[in-house]
């Protein structure tokens, strides 16, 4: 699949862009991506409530002039001033939500997940497949999803650190989640493949072995089954 490039200034004093530090010799970039800016938006910070949030208070700002019965110039001028204020409010939102995503490059190799978050501080957590002990997807009917991994307990990282990036309520275990990615079938075809070749486990064994997961727990699967056979699921 096909790898973004560094178009920004920013991070161009990386050694390799979405990385902390070149991959070696025998480690391949399989694939690269970031998250969707208004899916980003809509789930992490709930655009769409705000909207609708201030799309009432305009509403009810001309209900209660009409009540009153201030003049027509009037109203206009409290519903522009709160309309103002509106589009300010729900513009800093889509800010937020452009910098969380714009920040973000998810890099799939051959050897590990390398997740490149953060707006002010910048992180970079590495995470290889030896580590890796389940994999999960969801798609939508538009072809993104979230790609949520479950890491071996011995690896620990911070709620916190990786939220938004982090499958939600998994507090106390933390899953890093590879969030509102396009073409997540195939991202997911990607990993799997990759950490049955890392973990030298066929994919058809691996599936065998352990049982999907759950219909309930997410609409589809990366087709392996994930124990601590370590196979996906």
């Amino acid at each position: 699949m096909r790898t973004q490039l560094n178009n920004g200034r920013e991070y161009e004093l990386e050694a390799q862009y979405g990385l902390p530090e070149k991959l070696p010799q025998d480690e391949q970039v399989l694939w690269q991506g970031t998250s969707d800016i208004w899916r980003t938006a809509k789930d992490v910070f709930f655009i769409r409530p705000i909207i609708f949030y201030f799309v009432f208070l305009v509403m009810y700002r001309i209900y209660e002039g009409i009540a009153l019965e201030h003049s027509l110039l009037t109203i206009s001028i409290s519903a522009a001033w709160m309309l103002a204020l509106s589009v300010v409010c729900i513009g800093l939102v889509y800010c937020l939500a452009y910098l969380a995503a714009t920040a973000t490059v998810y890099t799939v190799t051959n050897r590990r997940i390398v997740m490149r978050i953060g707006i002010a501080l910048t992180l970079s957590f590495n995470l290889p497949y030896k580590e890796i002990i389940n994999a999960d997807f969801k798609e939508k009917k538009d072809g993104y999803g979230n790609i949520p991994l479950r890491i071996s307990p011995d690896t620990k990282i911070s709620y916190f650190h990786l939220w938004p990036h982090a499958r939600p309520f998994c507090i106390n275990n933390p899953e890093p989640m590879l969030r509102n990615i396009a073409n997540v079938k195939e991202v997911a075809t990607i990993i799997a493949n990759a950490w049955a070749i890392e973990n030298q486990v066929s994919l058809v064994q691996a599936t065998a072995k352990s049982p999907m997961s759950s219909p309930d727990r997410v609409k589809s699967s990366l087709g392996v089954g994930l124990s601590k056979d370590l196979s996906l699921t």
